[in-house]
C-alpha cells in the first residue's frame, strides 16, 4: 500500500552541517521532495529507495543465514577489524563498539582516513571551538582558510556565517568581515568568491603563515628583523593578524576532511597550526576554530568511541581492554601490513575511501549497512542491506560542532542496522 506523508524538521546527514530544518514530502512510499535541502542534501535523500538483500558467497540468502555465516567467520578470526562507515546512527555505532569488544578486535572509523590530523591536534594542544549557533550569533570576522563551503557544505554560508543575522549581529552579512585565504597548490584551496578581503599564499607557506600570525597575535614578537621581514609568511601575517585581533569574535573556518577526489593530504602540521592560532587569539580577543566535517554521522563515530572507550579512533581490544594506537593502529596501517584476517564494516561501504577500499580486497569481509549489496564486497563477502539512519531509522547523530541531534525516519520497510549488529555479536560469541 502506498504511503503519503509530510514530515517536518528532518535532519539531513548529507554533510557535517546536519541541517535539521528539512521538510520531506513522501508520495507513494518514495521521497518526492526534500524542501530546504541543498543539492548535496537532495542527492543524499534521493527517493529513499534502497536494496533489501542479504548475500553470502554471491547468492541471496535469508538474513538469519547471513548473520549466522558472518558470526562463524568472525569467531574464527585471530585479528578481526570492525570498521565504522557512514549513514548509521550512534545507537548502531554503540552496537559496533560492543561487537569489537566481544571479538577482541581492532576498531576504527572513517575518521582515521579523513580527519585524523585534526583529532590529534586537538588532543595535543586543546582546541578553542564553538557551536555553529554561537558562530552565527557572535562572529563578526570570519576567515575561510583554504575552503569554499559552497562546494561541500553549501548551507554553512546561509545558516551559520556570514549570511544570517545573529543575536549580536542583526545586520547579518553587512555586520561581518569575510576574509578568503586562497592556498595555491592545495586541492579546492580557494576561498569563497563573496569575500571582503582576499589573500593568497602557497601550500608550502601555509604553516609558516599560521605560525607567524599566532606570534604576532600573542604580542611576543620582539625580534625587529622578524617583524619587518619581507618573507611571504610574515608579510601575510602582518596583514591578517591585526584584523583578527581587532575582532570582537573571530572565527577561522577550515576543512578538516581529506579531499578524496584530489587524492592529497594536507601538511600534518597544518591542523596544529590552525589550533594554535585560534588558541592564541583568545588572549587579545575571542576566537574559535570551526572545522568542517563530512556527512553520514562521522562525528558521531568519534563521540561514541570516546564515550564508550575513551578514545576516538584506532583502538585495539586484543588484550581485553581498549588500547589507543592512532599512528600504527589505524585501519589503513593494519590492512597494509596484513595484520587483519577478517573485516566487519558497519555502515555504508560507499563512504570507505578508495585507497582504503583497495587494501581491503582479499580480506574476508562482513558488511552491514545501506546499499551493501551494491558494493564490491558483495562479490566476495557476506553483506546485509539496511536502511539509512535519518531516512529509514530514528536515532541520534552528531553535528560537526559536536552537538547531538535527533534523527526522524520518514520511510519504513528496510531493516534497521542496530539489531542486526547486535545479532551478529550474539552469533559470534566465543
Amino acid at each position: 500500500m502506498s504511503i503519503n506523508r509530510d514530515v517536518a524538521h528532518v535532519t539531513c546527514l548529507g554533510c557535517g552541517c546536519s541541517c535539521d530544518d528539512i521538510h520531506v514530502i513522501v508520495r507513494s512510499s518514495r521521497i518526492a521532495e526534500a524542501a530546504h535541502a541543498c543539492a548535496i542534501g537532495v542527492e543524499w535523500f534521493g527517493d529513499g529507495v534502497v536494496p533489501q538483500r542479504s548475500i553470502h558467497a554471491g547468492r541471496d540468502v535469508s538474513v538469519e543465514a547471513a548473520v549466522h555465516a558472518a558470526g562463524e567467520l568472525l569467531s574464527r578470526a585471530n585479528r578481526p577489524l570492525v570498521y565504522l562507515a557512514s549513514d548509521i546512527s550512534w545507537e548502531t555505532q554503540r552496537e559496533a563498539v560492543a561487537l569489537a569488544d566481544a571479538l577482541r578486535a581492532r576498531l576504527d572509523s572513517v575518521t582515521s582516513a579523513t580527519a585524523r590530523e585534526s583529532i590529534l591536534a586537538a588532543q595535543e594542544c586543546g582546541r578553542a571551538s564553538a557551536t555553529l549557533g554561537e558562530i552565527r550569533n557572535r562572529a563578526d570576522v570570519v576567515v575561510f582558510w583554504g575552503v569554499d563551503p559552497a562546494l561541500r557544505y553549501p548551507r554553512y554560508w546561509s545558516r551559520y556565517a556570514p549570511e544570517p543575522a545573529g543575536m549580536h549581529l542583526p545586520g547579518g552579512r553587512r555586520s561581518r568581515t569575510v576574509i578568503a585565504v586562497d592556498i595555491d597548490g592545495a586541492p579546492n584551496g580557494r576561498g569563497p568568491e563573496d569575500a571582503d578581503r582576499r589573500v593568497r599564499l602557497t601550500a608550502a607557506d601555509e604553516v609558516a603563515t599560521l605560525t607567524a600570525m599566532a606570534a604576532i597575535a600573542s604580542g611576543r614578537v620582539t625580534d625587529g628583523r622578524a617583524s619587518t621581514s619581507q618573507a611571504p609568511p610574515w608579510q601575510l601575517a602582518r596583514e591578517l593578524a591585526p584584523i583578527l585581533v581587532a575582532a570582537r569574535y573571530a572565527v577561522i573556518v577550515a576543512d578538516a576532511e581529506r579531499d578524496d577526489a584530489a587524492g592529497a593530504r594536507p601538511d600534518p602540521a597544518r591542523a596544529s597550526a590552525l589550533v594554535m592560532l585560534a588558541q592564541t587569539l583568545n588572549g587579545p580577543t575571542r576566537a574559535a576554530l570551526s572545522t568542517l566535517r563530512g556527512g553520514g554521522n562521522r562525528s558521531g563515530a568519534d563521540a561514541v568511541l570516546t564515550w564508550q572507550t575513551g578514545y576516538p579512533i584506532a583502538l585495539d581490544f586484543g588484550r581485553g581492554y581498549p588500547r589507543y594506537q592512532p599512528h600504527d593502529g589505524t585501519a589503513g596501517a593494519c590492512l597494509s601490513r596484513g595484520d587483519v584476517d577478517a573485516l566487519a564494516i558497519v555502515g555504508a561501504p560507499a563512504s570507505v575511501t578508495p585507497d582504503l577500499r583497495a587494501t581491503m580486497s582479499g580480506v574476508a569481509s562482513v558488511v552491514i549497512g545501506p546499499r551493501a549489496s551494491e558494493s564490491v564486497f558483495a562479490e566476495r563477502g557476506i553483506v546485509i542491506d539496511t536502511g539509512v539512519a535519518g531516512i529509514h531509522e530514528d536515532g541520534t547523530a552528531v553535528r560537526m560542532d559536536d552537538v547531538a541531534l535527533g534523527l526522524r525516519g520518514v520511510l519504513s520497510g528496510p531493516r534497521a542496522a542496530a539489531p542486526l549488529v547486535r545479532a551478529l555479536r550474539e552469533a559470534s560469541a566465543r
